[in-house]
């Protein structure tokens, strides 16, 4: 967007926060001399921005649809700021309904679901998006596909919240039966060992070894919508399962099964991921600010992301993060390295 340049009084961007978001997201831009006596103008990627906050030293600019470019410029009227960058959201695919995090193999295909209202049943149950960016359908015999998670030899495994069965499927979609009697089922994980790890969200996390038998591995307070299961580094499976309460927590058990507070203080905490120094991303609102927060290990919180309806996201190797929302698959290039089980 060509903005006019004929003062001298530039506007500077000092901070932008946070620096990565997806469209409906809101960026807080801070600075100097953003007016010159008629309210700034924010171009984000390349788009006019619509501003909810416009003074001299903040503006709160929503990102719009149909960004390019990952750059933010403020003019006054009369100049224009140097850009700034920012990690935009690309869409890779929408009229999905994914309810958790996308999962992707080791050849770079991205998976997920269209999971439908409970007891629906929809002609695809989970998606297959290539790194050409072909989207085709992969299961479709599946009731309300919940959970994905790839085994340590890339089979996919996907829950059904509405049958209690955790399913496998070859590269070519011939699907199987792995567990079942898993109550709600919704969120999986594997761990380092190869054992599954299966979140009923009425209050259980089971335990699935590899010659699958079934434990009780700890129990929990019940969730309204899901739990949503990421193994950390340190061998601690981390889980969140959104409540009535607008400050959740994010919680982790031991490999003896000892549930622990993590973090709280987030709301409607849901898909998680970690990447390679330990940091933690769950999709949730902080501070009343929806998107994904970023806790370190030593359980400080930042937004790292802004955007709405997100669910689930996944980290990947090379520094991208796919993030799910309640309708789409998006890619970020946050410059983030996933850690990889």
């Amino acid at each position: 967007m060509p903005f006019k340049s004929n003062s001298s009084e530039r506007p500077i961007i000092e901070s932008i926060s946070p620096l990565a978001a997806l469209p409906g997201g809101d960026l807080q831009i801070r600075g100097k001399s953003f007016v010159l006596g008629a309210r700034p103008i924010v171009a984000i990627g390349g788009v006019a921005a619509p501003l909810t906050v416009g003074s001299n030293n903040l503006v709160v600019a929503r990102v719009p649809d149909g960004t390019g470019r990952g750059e933010v410029i403020v003019s006054n009227g009369e100049e224009e700021s140097t850009p700034s960058p920012v990690a935009l959201g690309a869409l890779l695919a929408d009229s999905l309904h994914p309810v958790a995090n996308p999962v992707v193999d080791a050849k770079g295909n991205v998976y997920t679901t269209f999971s439908g209202s409970r007891g629906q049943k929809t002609p695809v149950a989970v998606y297959r998006i290539d790194r050409s960016g072909d989207v085709t359908p992969f299961l479709t015999d599946l009731m309300n596909a919940t959970g994905l998670a790839l085994d340590r030899d890339g089979i996919l495994h996907v829950s059904s919240r509405f049958d209690g069965v955790v399913y496998q499927a070859t590269a070519s979609g011939e699907m199987s039966v792995y567990v079942e009697g898993m109550g709600v089922a919704t969120g999986i994980a594997f761990d380092e060992n190869g054992d599954l790890y299966v979140g009923d969200r009425s209050g259980t996390i089971f335990k699935i070894s590899r010659d699958r038998q079934i434990y009780v591995f700890a129990t929990m307070e019940p969730s309204i919508s899901a739990y949503h299961l990421t193994f950390g580094p340190e061998g601690y499976l981390y889980v969140t399962g959104p409540t009535t309460s607008s400050f959740d927590a994010v919680y982790r058990i031991s490999a003896a099964g000892e549930v622990e507070v993590f973090y709280r203080g987030l709301g409607r905490p849901q898909g998680m991921g970690f990447d390679v120094d330990g940091n933690l991303y769950v999709a949730a609102s902080l501070h009343g600010r929806k998107g994904i927060a970023k806790i370190t290990p030593q359980r400080e919180a930042s937004l790292f992301l802004s955007g709405p309806n997100i669910v689930g996201l996944a980290l990947t190797p090379n520094g991208d993060m796919l993030i799910t929302t309640t309708g789409a698959l998006y890619r970020v290039p946050v410059k983030v390295r996933g850690r990889q089980a």
